[in-house]
Parts: C-alpha cells; sequence; structure tokens
C-alpha cells in the first residue's frame, strides 16, 4: 500500500523501514544513489553526487539554505564543512530522520515541516535544495510554488530527482518490477523541468542516468555476496531478492532511456 497510495504517512513508513537498507548495502548514511566514477565505494559516489549538487546549486559561505527533505543530515553536515560559515535549515517529514540528523558539531537547525507548505517568511531563504527528495513530493507545483514564495529574489532552486526519461502512457509495461519497486512519483524530466519554467528561469540541467543506475548495478553484482550480508543482519533474504533485482532493472531501463537521473538548478 504504500507503493500504491504514497501519501506523506506512507513516505514516513516506507523510509522508516527501508532506510537501513540503503544505509547497511553502502556502509554509510546518505540516502542517494551517487555519481560514479572508476573504482567508487557506494559512499564514494555519494559524496560525488553531493558534491556536484553543491556546486550546480552554487554554495558558498553566508548564505541561508533550506535542505528540503533532507534524510539523516548527512548531504547538509557535507555542505556545512565545505562552505562554513553557512545557515542549513533540514526540512523533513519524517521525525525519526530529523532526530538522528542531529549532530553536535555542526549547528543545523531541524525543522519537522512538509515540502508544500515550508513554515519560513517569505523572500527569506537564499538557496533551496531537494537532493534526491523531490520525487515524493505531491503536488509538485505545491512545492514549486511555496519555493518561489520563500526564496529571495535571485535565490536558486535546486533538485536531484530520479525521472522517466519520457512521458509514458505505460510505465508498469516500461518499468517491470520497479513500477512497484520505485515508490515514489514517477515524474518525467520535461514535466520537472516545464513546471520549474512556470516560475522560475532555468540556469543548468544535466542528465546523468548512465552515471548512476548502472555502475551502481555493477557495483552491486560485483559484491553482492558481501552487501547480502549486511543487509541479512536486519532484513530477511526476500529483502534483498528484490533489490538486488531491482536495481539491475534500474540498469536495464537506463540503458534503454526510459529513466534517467536529472539534476537542475533555476533562479527566481
Amino acid at each position: 500500500m504504500w507503493t500504491f497510495r504514497r501519501n506523506e504517512k506512507d513516505v514516513i513508513n516506507l523510509y522508516d523501514y527501508l532506510s537501513d537498507v540503503m544505509r547497511l548495502a553502502t556502509d554509510g548514511n546518505q540516502l542517494n544513489f551517487g555519481y560514479w566514477n572508476d573504482s567508487d565505494t557506494p559512499v564514494d559516489a555519494q559524496n560525488n553526487l553531493c558534491d556536484m549538487f553543491g556546486k550546480m546549486a552554487k554554495l558558498n559561505s553566508g548564505l541561508k539554505i533550506l535542505d528540503v527533505g533532507s534524510g539523516y543530515g548527512s548531504p547538509a553536515i557535507n555542505w556545512k564543512k565545505n562552505y562554513e560559515p553557512i545557515d542549513i535549515a533540514c526540512v523533513n517529514i519524517n521525525p525519526q530522520q530529523l532526530l538522528e540528523s542531529k549532530n553536535k558539531n555542526f549547528i543545523i537547525d531541524n525543522v519537522e515541516a512538509t515540502a508544500t507548505s515550508l513554515p519560513f517568511d517569505d523572500s527569506s531563504v537564499d538557496r533551496i535544495l531537494a537532493f534526491e527528495s523531490a520525487q515524493h513530493f505531491k503536488p509538485l507545483d505545491d512545492f514549486i510554488s511555496e519555493s518561489h514564495r520563500v526564496l529571495k529574489d535571485d535565490g536558486i532552486l535546486a533538485i536531484a530527482i530520479p525521472v522517466m526519461a519520457e512521458e509514458s502512457t505505460t510505465p508498469i509495461t516500461k518499468l517491470g518490477l520497479l513500477s512497484m519497486t520505485w515508490s515514489s512519483e514517477h515524474y518525467s524530466a520535461k514535466y520537472v523541468i516545464e513546471s520549474l519554467e512556470e516560475q522560475f528561469q532555468t540556469l543548468e540541467k544535466k542528465e546523468i542516468g548512465s552515471r548512476v543506475y548502472e555502475p551502481l548495478a555493477d557495483y552491486y553484482n560485483a559484491n553482492r555476496q558481501q552487501i547480502r550480508q549486511r543487509i541479512l543482519q536486519k532484513y530477511p533474504s526476500y529483502v534483498e531478492k528484490i533489490l538486488f533485482k531491482s536495481i539491475n532493472k534500474m540498469k536495464q531501463v537506463s540503458q534503454s532511456k526510459v529513466i534517467d537521473y536529472l539534476l537542475v538548478t533555476c533562479q527566481k
């Protein structure tokens, strides 16, 4: 039911149950697929994507930033390290993730709120980041409108999001197993960009799916025995089998140009 309804409570339940699959599989604390170079570990790839996203969002010191859908706060901690002094608020509907994201070494505000109704004043922040989280925001237009309201003039909204590579009327046929295990909205790249351009000016966009899904699957296949043993510490074997099949399906549909991974920045 989490997969089919995908309301906010379902997203919380999904992450409460399955977040540790990714953390065990990657041996890290981030919840993104990563941007892979040769010989990367999962944590390397995740940090690569985090750094690339930060540069595209034109992060620098002295900014006020909202990280919306912030997970366990690891990306925010990375940006805090790289661009200090910087003011970052982690916005999340999941109280458990916010609790775990507290870090005594870094001052990062935690705000429990929905992405479609941000509890911030008009024109009060410099950057809004949705780092592999906007695929869960619905309606996406409400998040975009709220971002436009909250951003200062010339402020930047940056989104990193798994997408359908094209408009499709038959996603179940094209996605196969992923139509059930890809537990988010299946927004197309075209839809995301057009929705943003109704209120923002696009600065930069990159479609990087071939450096996300395919090397991720290759790494999993090459290291499956070790990854499986870590996952079995907490989960039954069928969870790992479904994950294994889903990741390989991601590689297949990425190569077939059915899915992609979009990075886009736009300015108010």
